[in-house]
């Protein structure tokens, strides 16, 4: 996310949060009180979104003061405190919840990305994000995605091209979707990648035979077909297997040859990492 993009980012979320004002704070603490908090862990796992965090500090109060002790992207455990912010406690405590529930979120993608990682370490696969994010998020749970030592997919619709079941379907079959886009792209001049789903071996060797292509993509194949479609392909184009891919099974996909394995679940299916800010 542009510094600018973040910026109105955060603007919007405090304003969401604030409303009228923080009511709580302002009828039980005296406005010149100031003081000092701490991000304090309390799960083991990859820490992310803390560059995000000092912004919200900043924005909230530009007298705030941040001092970092965890950079983004380095492992954690239960008890270590990643910051120390101090100043106005009106301004702490607006800014509390936000810093929060950003670094949770962030930090549990990381989490959940790094254990992917480790699990097809040795393999050629990389670990890919997807479009399943949360709205307004994106930019930074994809950041939380490449802290956890994983790779962006596309951003979105506009910088890459990936032709979908049903995109498949409404254009008639797949050649005759992956024509119009190849024509679409000389047309406009954009120098677009092409992605194309297949959802069985048939569909495969028509996306070879169609040609042009980027990348295949094995939607819900078993292993053993796979295996099969890599072989087939025999480096032709990229491929990347994605559907029902777990941390059970995703070496075994890793290990068929596949380049990227791409889990939406990093994004949309997620368990928070513990922490909270605490004065003291």
């Amino acid at each position: 996310m542009s510094d600018t993009g973040l910026r109105k980012f955060i603007i919007t979320a405090l304003a969401e949060d604030t409303g009228s004002g923080d009511h709580s704070s302002l009828a039980s603490i005296p406005a010149s009180v100031t003081g000092r908090a701490r991000l304090l862990v309390k799960e083991s796992g990859i820490i992310a979104g803390i560059r995000v965090a000092r912004e919200v500090f900043s924005i909230t109060d530009p007298s705030l003061k941040t001092e970092i002790l965890i950079d983004d992207g380095k492992s954690v455990s239960y008890g270590d405190i990643a910051l120390i912010v101090s100043g106005s406690v009106h301004s702490i405590l607006r800014a509390e919840r936000l810093v929060l529930n950003i670094m949770q979120r962030m930090s549990g993608i990381a989490t959940a990305t790094a254990e992917y990682v480790e699990k097809v370490s040795g393999t050629k696969a990389r670990i890919t994000d997807t479009r399943k994010t949360t709205p307004g998020m994106r930019m930074l749970e994809k950041e939380a995605v490449r802290l956890g030592g994983g790779i962006n997919h596309r951003m979105g619709l506009y910088d890459m091209i990936m032709l979908k079941d049903n995109h498949v379907d409404y254009a008639g079959g797949i050649g005759e979707a992956v024509h119009r886009t190849q024509e679409y792209l000389r047309k406009h001049k954009l120098p677009l990648k092409i992605e194309v789903e297949s959802r069985n071996l048939r569909e495969v060797k028509e996306i070879l035979d169609a040609g042009g292509v980027d990348r295949i993509m094995l939607d819900n194949f078993t292993i053993p077909d796979t295996t099969e479609a890599v072989a087939v392909i025999a480096g032709r184009t990229e491929t990347e297997s994605s559907g029902g891919i777990t941390l059970t099974n995703v070496r075994e996909y890793a290990l068929c040859g596949v380049d990227y394995i791409s889990i939406g679940a990093l994004t949309h299916h997620i368990k928070s990492l513990d922490m909270s800010l605490k004065a003291f």
